[in-house]
């Protein structure tokens, strides 16, 4: 036998007794791997062991609380929420509390608004449409592109807010039947069409509106307990407030058309226990437009209240009767404000600021 191939031959028994070895080694590890694999999946995580109804509860204080709107994406969007696991998929698709409260963008999918809204089964629902101008482009489909995709589900709707430049008349609330809606916050950024009606609005209580909006809509102002209006001249005001009897909380953001106008007779509204006056001009004479019986809280700009703000404060209080708890004076004069601790002893929160209140109580509710 020629050397080179015995020696040759005998490597290769060598390397034949290497391999069996190895896969005698190889199949204990795959034994090994399958044990360790059947105990990890017979292992149940806590939280996956947690019952259903306490796995939806904490998926309901993930999003935010309604009425306010989750977002169609990111941390607080219930759909991440969905990305988890089989298990969290299914409960939150099976959770409609989940999906009832939605910030609609007309540069998301149409078809991403109707499956999200049909999650939310029959519940009443809070929609939000805000398309800032600063954003607005070409290629963002305008409001009545929108409609056809919306209108199935107004009927439903408790909390509605629109920010958009659009026309009234192109907003689907014209023609919808609204029997839940109980929040209407409108900000159209150009004027309609007057005279479009609003009424048959039986649970609508709180209302948000811009100029234009208060422009070109009627509403049973009667029955509003909340009402906010936005660079609005307090002449433009009258109508709307002499109608809203029974409001409860009122926050002005006036404008000057005439900085010395006030009203005359001054409106009686004898339920208002809350009242917000900003404006970007002094107008003097504002608080001697109204008369508050009910008044526990106020908030108004120091120039509002003329060169002697504490004695129109101190008449307006006399002429409305009203016992008054709570009083923000803004962007003041600092110096005195010693003034009015001695001059309104009897108010429990009497606050003096250079700028405006940090934190204050929301006025509406999205």
């Amino acid at each position: 036998m020629i050397p080179a191939l015995a020696d040759e031959r005998a490597r290769l028994v060598e390397l034949e007794m290497q391999i069996l070895e190895a896969e005698r080694a190889l199949t204990a590890l795959k034994l090994q791997e399958s044990v360790v694999r059947e105990r990890l999946n017979a292992y149940k995580y806590p939280v996956l062991n947690l019952p259903n109804e306490i796995i939806t509860e904490t998926f309901l204080n993930f999003v935010p609380e309604y009425p306010k709107c989750s977002p169609t994406a990111g941390p607080r969007s219930p759909m991440r929420l969905t990305h988890i696991c089989r298990l969290w998929r299914e409960i939150a698709l099976a959770t409609p509390r989940l999906w009832r409260a939605m910030s609609l963008s007309l540069r998301s999918p149409f078809s991403l608004h109707n499956l999200w809204l049909d999650r939310a089964g029959s519940l009443p629902l809070a929609i939000h449409i805000r398309e800032l101008l600063s954003d607005y482009s070409e290629s963002a489909p305008d409001i009545p592109e929108l409609v056809p995709a919306l209108l199935p589900y107004l009927p439903r709707c408790e909390y509605l807010q629109c920010r958009h430049q659009m026309r009234l008349s192109d907003f689907p609330i014209v023609e919808s039947e609204l029997p839940f809606l109980r929040h209407l916050d409108l900000h159209l950024y150009e004027l309609p069409p007057r005279g479009i009606q609003l009424l048959d609005v039986p649970m609508l209580r709180s209302v948000v509106l811009d100029n234009c909006a208060t422009d070109g809509i009627v509403l049973p102002w009667t029955q509003l307990t909340t009402l906010s209006m936005h660079d609005i001249s307090l002449e433009n005001c009258e109508d709307i407030l002499r109608q809203a009897s029974n409001l409860l909380e009122c926050k002005l953001n006036l404008f000057a058309d005439d900085e010395d106008f006030f009203i005359d007779p001054p409106i009686t509204l004898t339920h208002l226990n809350s009242f917000q006056v900003v404006s970007d001009l002094y107008i003097t004479n504002v608080l001697d437009s109204f008369i508050l019986p009910a008044l526990s809280r106020l908030q108004i700009v120091e120039g509002d209240l003329g060169d002697h703000p504490i004695s129109t404060l101190t008449t307006f209080i006399s002429r409305s009767g009203c016992k008054l708890q709570q009083l923000w004076i803004t962007y003041a004069n600092l110096d005195t404000a010693r003034s009015y601790v001695a001059a309104f002893p009897s108010i429990e929160e009497l606050n003096v600021l250079a700028g405006t209140v940090p934190n204050p109580k929301p006025f509406h509710l999205l």
